[in-house]
Order: structure tokens, then sequence, then C-alpha cells
């Protein structure tokens, strides 16, 4: 190669390089699912306090229906949904980032149907990429998941069928590559999907025995040593690894037992392991570390450890910072231990009831209590409360993280804080 085309080719490349940082970065700022990036709920946004008023608030609005599903962020776009049960209609909105304008909102119908008393008629939060945003909304009429473009043109419908559990729906999808991924657990037919989120079109579907309604969200699996992997949780079916490209079950590991319970929280990846929680609120709970030893094609998964009980949530998600594992357990007990060997470093009454999972913001964690307060902690070595701040309402949905600032959905608003 001569001179001057060695010189034009690392030219191009420096310049490809550059690019794929912009993107990444540009793309750092996005709030893509449930609880962000895979489902670790964690971010940095320096604009975002740690105390606060009601006066620092950058904004605040009314939806026009309740629900507790979590918001989604796109740049800046925010994306939320909501439901007016009286009327039969459902909504997917969607907001400035800056100032809460809206820029759009679409109606949805669909017949009004009994649930449980702690869910909503928008639980299932939704997916977004650089085409579309992904919205589920289950009845016992039908499951139709949409695809609209970031303008609110509506692309695709793919229906899932009536959702028949008693508990109503609130299942949340996720996006792998070109696909969208559900997973689908109530009484009957319980399933695994993934449908081509260019054209709606079913890529694969494998039953499940299901038999209870579930709401894990799925995360993915990046072993050192194989390809990805999708990761899903349920009390009965434990945890598998699925074959993204096929539907195909990897390996499989039952973990959470057979007695009455729920998986709610959704998995996370740590290094070589998984960890997920299972349980029943009034009854046995169980927080689980499985390592997964892949070669090429090959996995199997065994437990590495476990909380019981009063150390494990039902319903919020746990959550990993600098090594440290933490348990943030619905009755406001948070356990935090060494995430790769599970020994326990300490243990808070922190106090409040919760049904949103923790995020971790420059470090700090945040959590929105039923009680109207978000409370921040530490992630070190001691437990320490940076601050009890006032909302104002009750909350259900875990925070967002995007474009800088910390997006906060109560029951019938959205509001958001940082500069």
């Amino acid at each position: 190669m001569d001179a001057a085309r060695f010189i034009e080719t690392r030219a191009c490349l420096l310049c490809l390089l550059f690019l794929v940082a912009l993107t990444e970065q540009a793309n750092a700022d996005n709030w893509p699912r449930f609880r962000g990036a895979n489902g670790l709920g964690i971010a940095e946004a320096k604009g975002v306090p740690a105390k606060w008023s009601a006066d620092d608030f950058r904004w605040s609005i009314e939806l026009p229906g309740t629900g507790h599903s979590s918001p989604v962020i796109w740049g800046k776009r925010i994306f939320v949904t909501s439901a007016d049960k009286p009327a039969g209609k459902r909504f997917v909105s969607c907001y400035s980032t800056e100032d809460g304008a809206e820029i759009w909102k679409k109606q949805v119908d669909y017949k009004s149907y009994k649930a449980h008393k702690n869910n909503s008629q928008a639980s299932s939060t939704p997916a977004v990429d650089a085409d579309h945003v992904y919205v589920l909304f289950q009845s016992k009429t039908g499951s139709p998941l949409i695809a609209f473009d970031h303008e609110g043109q509506e692309k695709w419908t793919y229906d899932l069928g009536p959702y028949l559990h008693g508990q109503g729906g609130g299942t949340s999808p996720i996006v792998f590559g070109d696909l969208v991924v559900v997973c689908n657990d109530h009484k009957s037919p319980s399933f695994l999907v993934a449908i081509d989120r260019r054209t709606g079109k079913e890529v694969w579907k494998k039953p499940r025995q299901g038999k209870r309604a579930c709401y894990a969200t799925p995360c993915v699996f990046r072993p050192t040593g194989g390809p990805e992997q999708l990761v899903f949780s349920h009390c009965f079916e434990g945890i598998v690894g699925i074959d993204p490209k096929s539907g195909t079950q990897l390996w499989h590991v039952d973990v959470f037992g057979s007695h009455p319970q729920r998986a709610v929280g959704s998995p996370i990846q740590f290094g070589d392991m998984i960890l997920a929680n299972s349980g029943g609120l009034g009854g046995e709970k169980n927080a689980v570390a499985v390592r997964i030893e892949t070669s090429g094609t090959t996995s199997q998964a065994t437990e590495a450890y476990r909380f019981r009980n009063s150390k494990s949530p039902h319903v919020p998600s746990l959550i990993v910072y600098d090594g440290r594992l933490f348990l943030w357990t619905d009755q406001g007990i948070v356990v935090c231990a060494d995430a790769k060997s599970g020994k326990q470093l300490w243990q808070a009454r922190v106090g409040g009831n919760y049904f949103s999972s923790p995020v971790c913001i420059n470090g700090l964690l945040y959590n929105h209590s039923v009680d109207g307060e978000m409370v921040v902690i530490g992630t070190g070595d001691q437990y320490e409360l940076i601050a009890r701040n006032p909302i104002g309402e009750s909350g259900h949905a875990t925070p967002a993280v995007g474009d800088g600032r910390l997006f906060i959905r109560t029951p019938t608003r959205l509001m958001a804080i940082g500069r």
C-alpha cells in the first residue's frame, strides 16, 4: 500500500471510530425499555440532584389517563402510556423532555376489565428504538402490540390474543436487534414470541406451561465465551436462556419452587451470572444468583447463592452497582451484598412501601415509594440515607433517566427534575 492510500485509509478508520463514539454517547442518554439499557437501571446524569423541594421540578404535567407503566426515552422525546378506564380508552403519549410539551397522542379503544387493585389498565412499559415505540395493551378481548414511529404514525400491529389472568396485564416488551420480544405468561396459552420490529411479522413463537401470570421483563445475557442469549424468569418455569435467532432453549434452571408466588422483578446480568427474584407478598420469596458457564454454543446454569424471605423483594427488581448487589424490598428493607459472592455487607430499614424498582443515578440509589417520597441512599459499604424527597403522589412506576434528567411517573402525572 502506498503512503497516500495508507493515510487515506487511516483517516477513514479514525472517522468511523469517531462516528461510533458519537453514536454510543448519543445512545447513552436514551432509556429504551423498562429500567433502561438491558434493564440494569444505571445512569449518569450530573444535572439530577440528590435532594430537592417541590419548587425544583423542571416541569410537571397531567396525563390523559392513569397507569403504572414507566416512561421510555429516545433523544429529546419521552413516551408513556395511560388509560381512561370508564371511557374504555388507552393512550400512548409523546412529550418533549425539555418542557413537557405534548408532541402527539394516540388513542386505542378497548373494553375495560377487572384487574388487581394494585394493577392498572396501563401497566406495560413500552420499548423504543431509533425508528419506533412499541406499546403493548393487554385485555380479555385482545392484546395488540403496536409499533408507532416517532411522529405517532401507526406502522403495524401484532395481536398476542386475549389475556385471561385475573391480575390483569403488565408484561413489557424489549427490542433485541431486529426483534421485539415479549414474554406472555398467564393462564393459557402462555408463550415467548419474537416479532420483526420492521414489519410486525412473527419470527418465532414458543409455548410455555405458564399457569400463572408473571411480569418479569426479559434481559440479554452477553457471555464472554459465546453468542448473546435472551433470558426469561418465571415463578414455576424458573430461569431460561433462549437462542434469539430461533427461540430454542439453551439452558434452564428451576430455582423458585412450586409454592404460590409470582415473578415480577426482572432478571439482570452481572458478569457471568443472572440475578432474578420471585415470591409471594405474604409468603416465601427468593432472590437467586445463577452462574452461566458458556463454551461455544453450549451453556450450563448452576445456582451460586440466594437470599430468602425478608431479604428478598417480591415486586422490585434487583440492582448491582460497583460490584454491590442491592435488594430493595417491598416493605422498605434494603440489603447490600457483594454481588460476586453473595456475602451480606449491611441491612437497613429505609421505611415506606414499594412497587417501584430502584435506579442508580451518579452512584446513588433512587426509589419512589407508595407513600409519595423519592428515597435516595448511598451505595457504599455502609448504609447512608441521603434524602427523602417529596413527590406529592404515590409511586408504582419505576423512574426513567434520559437527556440528563430524572423523569417520575405517578398514577396521574409525569414530571421532570434536573437541569
